[in-house]
């Protein structure tokens, strides 16, 4: 993510026209936190970090889980410990507590789609199970 990306989201002269989902604000708890991130609304992240991400509405992200460079598609459940480095998952994704995406490319290959650039990719309603 940049201050001031190519495509800008926030450039009120080429606006996005879309119709959010009706969902109460995102929210942080128990010292969850989110950095140079777009957090969709209806998110709720419990004590896990997310960098560098964008996290669509709805997605849950439990204890001590890490969610760097990635994209986070509607209603994905992160589980707790669980780590995801530059990956995309799918809708209604669900990441076991404990699991491992985008850190061992060699495993990551065998499991998931990978592009030819190191992107792990989940489809729509995939289970990431811990080791």
């Amino acid at each position: 993510m940049s201050v001031h990306p190519i495509f800008n989201l926030y450039n009120r002269r080429w606006p996005i026209f879309t119709n959010p989902p009706q969902l109460p604000p995102a929210k942080f708890v128990e010292g969850g936190r989110a950095g140079d991130s777009i957090v969709g609304a209806g998110v709720i992240i419990s004590g896990g970090t997310v960098s560098g991400s964008v996290i669509s509405p709805g997605c849950r992200l439990a204890l001590g889980c890490d969610v760097a460079d990635s994209v986070l598609m509607d209603n994905v459940t992160v589980g707790a410990g669980a780590v995801i480095r530059r990956a995309i998952l799918d809708k209604n994704v669900v990441v076991a507590p404990g699991a491992q995406i985008g850190v061992d490319p060699v495993r990551d290959a065998e499991r998931f789609h990978m592009s030819p650039g190191g992107v792990v990719v989940l489809g729509k309603g995939a289970v990431a199970h811990a080791d």
